[in-house]
């Protein structure tokens, strides 16, 4: 009998101390121990209170937001629950409307981020969450969550938007070198098209935002024929947007994307790319049906299971080029975190996002690229992250968030993305662009 009481206060004291750092919810997680629990005493203990956070991200990618946060949540008391939805910029609002804001949002566009923000929605960062952001990002980062001098919100998630993704054999086995150029890269388009195969292949269809794969192309190209600056006044609406220059980068891509004989490789005609889901744009590369993929980072997580990314594997990028070898900027975009609701909880579950800590655990997971400073190279899933990674720590990069994302959302997330799906299905440049400029807001 004294055995057994031993015994069974030994299981009550085990019992006591896994649950002091978070016991596990009943989904299958492990019991964390104390040391486990170690690098989250700082948020201190939460337990039975809820964050709830609304996002774009879906299955695998959400899967691994989940996996990420496991051990914080647990440690910390904090049921976190996510819900991602594909329908993200046009739902978000009519939840806050109905009074269904969630505790956090992982917004997309800044543009999105500040409405909310100047309508009074969204709660200031706290001085913690603040200090980490002045730490971890550049003034440039932390600015794009920035409206009227108030930080509402830190970067989650980073990109680079400007690679385009190749198979290193199919370049290899024609003698096709990679290009430095634009003229070089209309170079390979040609002899590729000439050897029987479409040389680009694209999806732009994403649901509510179908039609962002398509800004992202003509906003490359802008930054790549008329510099840094052209951009930003474009993005400011200091110059139109229907301006000579616009135009000039809309007919140059739709030189490529519009013409038949250069995409829609293993689709169909070019504006086949409409129906075709963003994530399965790339994907006649590893067939050989089709030879280049413009799209973001990011990308790396599409590919089907088992592909493998790097310079003497199935695929691999390379910076998308510009009018010289000199010039090469960068167009990026990111991922904001900001609160509806200002609880102890949900500033804890904000810190927590806002830290290195964070984005390197994501970065162990699978592919992921973070602007903090305090990432760790080594951490990055794959070449191509660790390249988007240096070129975001580079202070040297000429670097310019998305400009989508940076407009008032009624035109970047809004007639921006459907003016460019009309645009592919056949509505000429300066018919779409015209009526872009009509639709931007007046002060």
């Amino acid at each position: 009998m004294r055995f057994g009481a031993r015994l069974a206060l030994a299981v009550t004291v085990l019992v006591a101390t896994v649950t002091a750092c978070g016991a596990p919810d009943g989904g299958g997680s492990r019991a964390r121990t104390a040391e486990d629990c170690a690098p989250y005493e700082r948020y201190g203990r939460h337990p039975g209170t809820e964050v709830t956070v609304y996002a774009s991200n879906q299955d695998r990618e959400a899967d691994l937001f989940e996996a990420t946060w496991a051990d914080f949540a647990d440690c910390t008391g904090i049921d976190v629950q996510y819900e991602g939805d594909g329908e993200f910029e046009a739902q978000i609002q009519l939840r806050v409307d109905g009074g269904n804001a969630p505790d956090v949002a992982f917004f997309p566009q800044p543009g999105l981020l500040e409405r909310f923000a100047r309508a009074g929605e969204l709660k200031p960062a706290s001085p913690e969450v603040a200090a980490l952001a002045e730490r971890g990002w550049s003034k440039d980062w932390n600015g794009y969550a920035t409206v009227d001098g108030t930080l509402y919100g830190t970067p989650l998630v980073a990109n680079v938007k400007s690679f385009v993704w190749y198979s290193p054999k199919f370049f290899r086995d024609r003698g096709l070198g990679v290009p430095r150029t634009w003229d070089e890269l209309m170079d390979v388009t040609k002899k590729v098209a000439a050897s029987g195969v479409k040389p680009w292949c694209a999806g732009i269809a994403s649901g509510e935002s179908t039609g962002w794969p398509l800004t992202d192309w003509i906003e490359d190209v802008l930054l790549r024929q008329s510099g840094p600056d052209v951009f930003d006044q474009w993005v400011a609406h200091k110059i139109p947007f229907d301006d000579p220059r616009v135009i000039k980068a809309m007919d140059t891509v739709g030189s490529v994307l519009k013409n038949d004989r250069y995409a829609n490789g293993g689709y169909g005609p070019a504006r086949s790319m409409a129906s075709i889901a963003y994530q399965e744009g790339g994907t006649p590369i590893l067939s050989g049906d089709c030879a280049m993929h413009r799209q973001a980072s990011f990308y790396a997580e599409h590919w089907p299971d088992g592909t493998e990314i790097g310079p003497d594997k199935d695929v691999f990028a390379f910076l998308l080029p510009g009018e010289d070898r000199a010039s090469r900027p960068v167009l990026g975009g990111g991922v904001f975190t900001a609160a509806f609701s200002d609880r102890p909880e949900v500033r804890a579950f904000q810190e927590y996002l806002a830290t290195a800590d964070f984005a390197n655990a994501r970065m162990k997971k699978g592919p992921f690229v973070s602007a903090n400073k305090g990432v760790d190279l080594a951490n990055a899933a794959n070449p191509v992250d660790r390249l988007s990674v240096r070129l975001l720590q580079n202070p040297s990069t000429q670097f310019r968030f998305d400009g989508s994302d940076l407009m008032p959302a009624a035109v970047g997330a809004g007639t921006f993305w459907k003016g460019a799906v009309d645009w592919i299905g056949g509505k000429g440049t300066e018919q779409v662009a015209h009526s872009i400029e009509r639709s931007w807001p007046r002060p």
